[in-house]
């Protein structure tokens, strides 16, 4: 959900800060006003949610002052001044220093408000990938995005801690639809170039020299630099190094080596090949594959994850359900026994897509999940796997989903699970100790 814009009114004179402020709120925004431009610093600190509107000439500190020092806390906070006719030219002195723009008194309210959404959709980029920064950078919120307790998994999480704090470069793959971009970023996130340029570059469905010029330049006279450079020092990834052409691989290669060792910038090269009996490694330049893949990660498809897939549904159902603001479907014993039995040529993709049209046919009232499953028409058509498991698994895989499920619609209440489940406390203990659930999570 985007983060809610404000707009902090700033002018020594209440007449004029309170008819701006009814007339932003009249147009939708949230507003406050500050007398002062000292009462105004005690409340705007870094990454404020929205953007400024100030007077320039007011008592005490002044509008020039007062930008100076908003500019030195968070230099990408707009800042809109307010000005006298006499005082353009301090107006544009205001521009130098980073004001986002200057109204003439008197000024039309239109042209205010008009201002005040074009500034407010700046600052909501700005903060938007300033959020996303801190998450590429922060290990634990990308590994806990890799949702799962099967062994795979944990396997899984074992090998990107452990390539992480390498310096090698890393070749990942897996069946489309498996989370590799994920892992890329997780692998990121880890190591010792968090916080340092993460740059992704899809080298599917390019002109070879366009993106020849985009990779390694020349660039045009004004153009970005290329993107080896805007990474250097970071991660550079590259999606679907398969469709990379020959020539670029031969480039690519020659660049890794050039970098020496450790590599001032690490490759993650993603690939996706989708074609039966196909490898990465028949696709790749011999020298360009063993320089990569010295260091590999394959993804375990969904198939194989067992329990997961329920845990998975359940979170996808339960997100799409208040996204849609409507009841999340219930799963029969049948339905996840047909879930956990299903081939997903998809992966985590398809089961995504499965979730949704789940919640949206439970919102008209019709259908089932047995009947997405049955005629999904999105991937390949489904048929059950022939990859068998006991009957102890499936029992005990919806069995963990029935006590979450429960323990989230009832928040963590254990005297709700209780009576839900039929289930003496000692009981119901036991077996959130055995599927590793904890009461402090649903709270």
């Amino acid at each position: 959900m985007a983060q809610a814009m404000k707009i902090a009114i700033v002018d020594d004179e209440q007449d004029m800060r309170q008819s701006i402020s009814q007339w932003l709120a009249l147009s939708g925004f949230d507003t406050e006003t500050f007398p002062s431009a000292e009462d105004a610093l005690k409340s705007l600190g870094a990454d404020y949610p929205g953007v400024v509107v100030s007077d320039i000439r007011m008592p005490g500190m002044d509008g020039m002052q007062f930008l100076k020092k908003l500019m030195s806390v968070d230099s990408a906070l707009p800042v809109i001044m307010i000005t006298g006719h006499g005082d353009v030219p301090m107006a544009v002195e205001a521009m130098r220093v980073g004001a986002y723009d200057f109204l003439e008194k008197p000024f039309n309210p239109d042209k205010m408000t008009e201002l005040a959404k074009k500034a407010t959709q700046a600052r909501r980029m700005t903060l938007d990938a300033r959020a996303l920064r801190r998450e590429l950078g922060d290990g634990s919120t990308m590994m806990k995005k890799l949702i799962g307790s099967s062994p795979v998994m944990d396997r899984l999480r074992e090998d990107i801690l452990d390539l992480g704090q390498a310096d090698g470069h890393v070749l990942i793959d897996g069946e489309t639809g498996t989370g590799k971009t994920l892992v890329a970023h997780a692998l990121h996130a880890v190591g010792a170039k968090a916080g340092r340029k993460f740059v992704v570059v899809p080298c599917a469905g390019q002109e070879e020299d366009d993106l020849g010029r985009r990779l390694f330049g020349p660039m045009e006279e004004g153009g970005t630099q290329p993107l080896v450079e805007d990474a250097r020092g970071g991660t550079l990834v590259l999606e679907d190094i398969e469709a990379l052409p020959d020539k670029l691989q031969a480039k690519l290669l020659s660049w890794i080596n050039d970098q020496g060792t450790p590599a001032e910038t690490r490759v993650v090269a993603v690939c996706n090949l989708q074609e039966q009996g196909k490898t990465c490694e028949d696709s790749m330049r011999p020298d360009l594959y063993y320089r990569l893949a010295a260091m590999k990660i394959t993804l375990p498809p969904l198939r194989q994850r067992g329990e997961d897939i329920l845990m998975l549904f359940t979170r996808f159902a339960d997100q799409f359900a208040e996204e849609y603001g409507c009841p999340a479907p219930g799963v029969t014993a049948q339905e996840a026994a047909q879930l956990l039995q299903a081939p997903w040529p998809g992966n985590i993709r398809q089961l995504t897509n499965i979730a949704e049209r789940a919640v949206l046919q439970n919102r008209r009232g019709t259908g089932t999940i047995s009947s997405l499953l049955m005629n999904d028409h999105d991937e390949v058509q489904p048929v059950m796997t022939t990859e068998g498991k006991p009957l102890k698994e499936y029992v005990e895989a919806f069995e963990r989903m029935l006590i979450d499920n429960t323990m989230r619609r009832h928040k963590g209440s254990i005297v709700g699970v209780m009576e839900e489940l039929c289930l003496p406390r000692r009981t119901l203990n036991e077996k959130m100790a055995k599927y590793g659930l904890q009461r402090s999570d649903y709270l």
